[in-house]
């Protein structure tokens, strides 16, 4: 009978030390091959934006990538004269219809000027139009004009006996002609020797066709 009890004792024990063999290596194995057993690596949570959060960016991003013109955008025009180099730069109220606009519609905008500009403009001799600089703080205009030259007459005086045209100041040679002094009557000859004035460009070239040969 007690060697019954002891087999059975030696059986239960056995199976118990068994059972915890097993079950620890169990858990060693999951634990060092844990998608063995399809239970994933556990990740680091990620930080997820609100809606509001990601609008506010969406919306900050676009207005620093992209300005555009305001009420309260400096306006500057700046007017070049080609015909003397002049620059003269000035502020003005800003168009209502540039408000809202980003760099490529105001150049669209400044295109369509260019085909039709203001009556004032084409009084001043206006040639074309541009965009000089352009922030949502500050746009800069370029008109560039190039005037009538007044018509300050001329001078007809005479090199090596023949009949030069200067302009006004008598310096700046404006043409050569093939008239000889000595083809003119004498009247004529003393008026150009002194620097005969004529008035207009009209003037001048019914002269130089009357005396031409």
């Amino acid at each position: 009978m007690k060697i019954i009890k002891r087999i059975g004792l030696f059986c239960i024990t056995a199976g118990i030390m068994f059972s915890a063999g097993s079950y620890v290596t169990l858990k060693a194995d999951r634990f060092f091959y844990p998608n063995k057993y399809g239970q994933p690596q556990e990740k680091e949570p990620q930080q997820s934006l609100t809606e509001t959060e990601t609008k506010e960016r969406v919306i900050a991003a676009a207005a620093e990538e992209i300005p555009v013109i305001t009420a309260d955008t400096t306006y500057l025009i700046e007017e070049v004269n080609l015909s003397d180099g002049t620059i003269q730069e000035k502020e003005e109220q800003i168009p209502v219809k540039y408000i809202g606009l980003d760099r490529n519609s105001l150049i669209e905008e400044l295109k369509a000027y260019d085909s039709n500009p203001a009556l004032r403009d084409l009084e001043l001799g206006f040639e074309t139009i541009e965009l000089s600089g352009f922030s949502k703080d500050r746009v800069v205009i370029c008109k560039y004009y190039r005037p009538e030259e007044e018509d300050d007459g001329y001078y007809l005086m005479v090199a090596d006996h023949y009949v030069i045209v200067y302009q006004a100041d008598r310096k700046t040679i404006y043409m050569n002609t093939d008239i000889l002094l000595s083809s003119l009557s004498s009247e004529l000859q003393k008026e150009i020797i002194q620097g005969k004035y004529i008035e207009n460009e009209q003037t001048l070239y019914n002269f130089l066709e009357s005396y031409s040969s």
